[in-house]
């Protein structure tokens, strides 16, 4: 059974998740209901006001009592539960509902007792847990001793369901608040994938363009010399030229898609052509042993071999160009090896430029290893992956 892609589009999802603000007046609606729930514990303060058993005033106190005690912690448990603790508002919150229930519930009756219920919901659901521990308990004990003067056995069956209530609010305020916390990592964790993947493309497009973008302006000097006195070969070098253009080309739009794996054989062969046409005398592997080699340490390789041609090219200055490929037995296991090496100058930088940083990036993800810098007649690039293969020297070692 496959699952329509287009189905979030067609039946957007309108359920309001654990921990996440209500965003739509639908969401307000159903997070409302969901808390209006407990306001049954209000049949009883209500009967008790409707009955005509108090007072004029008696009962106008206890309509602005209760109106007032509903209004804060509505407002407390909307705007407080599962937030980060905000001790001024939280406790001056759940301090007016610690007052307010002990006053109207010895003021007017046991019936009155209920309000309790609430005041151990917000303690539960706002305030951290350790103060939880300790608030919920003593919401019943006040509710048990105001009880004792009203209505003792009111107070004796609510006060497990008080206790109990309480605790229970500490494990969902736990929840929610954890809920937020993930949810947050996982937006992290998403940033962070999609930061890699933008590093990732521009690691492949500085090796894509930076290799073709460079025999480019090799062989257009090339033909601009050989025009004068040589057209026909001018004509060569603009045709390598347009084969160049259009391959980078469909270089960058399969590195864009993510689907291009760069072949070894392949850039040792670019290779050669690249160095012949910059006048340097190469030597290259020319029927490199592949067998068994594990396509992603390939890859990397054949990267490294991409980065390692264009520094020689662009910036070393170099008349010659050793390539070579082994398999070596290590301390850490089979691995393949590519040397380059040249006698030029490694280029005018003091440091590792961008190409480097990158290759060094890429081989370490595949569990590689990047060495680069000037030796005594000229400077090394040697590159290292891992191998599935035992010892074993190719071509060109």
């Amino acid at each position: 059974m496959t699952e329509d892609p287009q189905a979030g589009e067609r039946w957007p999802d309108t359920k309001v998740r654990i921990g996440q603000v209500a965003t739509t007046r639908r969401e307000l609606l159903v997070k409302a209901l969901w808390i209006g729930v407990w306001l049954v514990f209000l049949s009883s303060p209500v009967d008790d006001l409707t009955s005509g058993r108090h007072t004029t005033g008696a009962t106008v106190a206890g309509a602005l009592g209760l109106t007032a005690f509903v209004g804060v912690y509505l407002a407390l448990v909307f705007r407080r539960m599962g937030r980060p603790f905000s001790p001024r508002l939280t406790v001056s919150s759940i301090v007016v509902l610690g007052v307010l229930a002990p006053v109207l519930a010895y003021s007017l009756g046991g019936a009155w007792l209920g309000l309790f219920v609430y005041v151990s919901v917000a303690c539960g659901a706002t305030l951290p847990v350790p103060a939880a521990y300790w608030a919920v308990p003593a919401t019943g004990t006040v509710m048990y001793l105001v009880g004792l003067h009203s209505d003792e056995k009111e107070a004796r069956g609510l006060l497990v369901l008080v206790v109990l209530i309480g605790f229970a609010m500490v494990g969902v305020g736990q929840l929610v608040r954890t809920t937020i916390e993930l949810r947050k990592a996982r937006a992290t964790v998403a940033q962070l994938a999609a930061n890699e993947e933008r590093l990732r493309l521009a690691r492949d497009l500085h090796d894509l363009l930076g290799h073709s973008l460079s025999l480019i302006t090799l062989k257009s000097e090339l033909a601009g010399r050989m025009l004068p006195d040589h057209p026909d070969k001018a004509a060569q070098q603009v045709a390598d030229i347009e084969q160049v253009s259009r391959q980078a080309l469909v270089d960058v739009r399969e590195a864009v898609t993510g689907y291009r794996r760069p072949r070894l054989a392949a850039e040792l062969a670019g290779a050669q052509v690249a160095l012949t046409a910059a006048g340097v005398t190469a030597e290259v592997p020319a029927d490199p042993d592949l067998t068994g080699v594990p396509e992603e340490a390939e890859s990397v390789l054949a990267w490294a071999l991409r980065e390692a041609v264009t520094n020689v090219v662009r910036h070393s200055g170099a008349d010659k160009c050793l390539i070579q490929l082994a398999h070596r037995q290590t301390l850490d296991g089979a691995m393949l090896e590519l040397c380059v090496e040249d006698n030029g100058s490694g280029g005018s930088g003091s440091g590792p430029g961008n190409g480097l940083t990158g290759l060094g990036e890429r081989l370490e993800k595949a569990g590689g290893t990047l060495e680069a810098g000037r030796v005594k007649h000229g400077f090394r690039l040697v590159a290292r992956v891992p191998s599935a293969l035992p010892g074993h020297v190719g071509s060109g070692a």
